[in-house]
């Protein structure tokens, strides 16, 4: 059975001249598990593409530097809440809408990331190289979504107490690498 959100291919969209890379180059094993998981979601939820609450999601499941940094205690069951509130149709809901914080083009009918999605996943490669690891990481991602406040799932850790600003320098410090 083919998954309603295919893999992205590495292509350019030549009515909007908009590159598109896949999805899963540059990514460590672990993050590409994330990205699987992300998307499973994404299909189970009904949604048209992936966007940045899925992929924090996944986070939190796959990723347990990424649970590390973003703590424990009520904080991380407020997060967990709003999460799977919103996977079962409840609390935050952006179905059927697309993720976008206006710098990319939206692209109707394509399946795969939401432009602010996709420009995550290429700014946690960035971020993994500029720091030597060669393939993105969870926390690469993490630190590339709280960069973003149009992310939806910046949004949902606000909501949750996490200030996505606090949580990005500390991602930032040497010592969170």
């Amino acid at each position: 059975m083919q998954p309603r959100i295919p893999r992205q291919q590495g292509r350019e969209l030549p009515e909007q001249g908009v590159p598109r890379a896949d999805a899963d180059a540059g990514l460590g094993p672990g993050l590409a598990a994330v990205v699987a998981g992300a998307r499973r979601r994404a299909v189970r939820d009904g949604d048209r593409q992936i966007d940045t609450a899925h992929l924090l999601h996944s986070l939190l499941e796959h990723d347990t530097e990424v649970r590390a940094a973003l703590g424990e205690g009520p904080v991380m069951a407020r997060l967990l809440g709003y999460l799977v509130q919103r996977s079962i149709g409840y609390g935050l809901r952006w179905q059927g809408a697309v993720e976008d914080s206006g710098g990319v083009p939206v692209v109707a009918g394509v399946a795969g990331f939401s432009p602010l999605a996709a420009g995550c996943m290429e700014r946690a490669r960035e971020r993994a190289a500029r720091n030597g690891t060669g393939t993105a990481s969870g926390t690469d991602l993490l630190a590339a979504i709280a960069a973003d406040p149009q992310a939806r799932a910046v949004e949902v850790l606000g909501r949750a107490g996490i200030d996505a600003g606090e949580l990005l320098t500390r991602l930032e410090t040497p010592s969170s690498r």
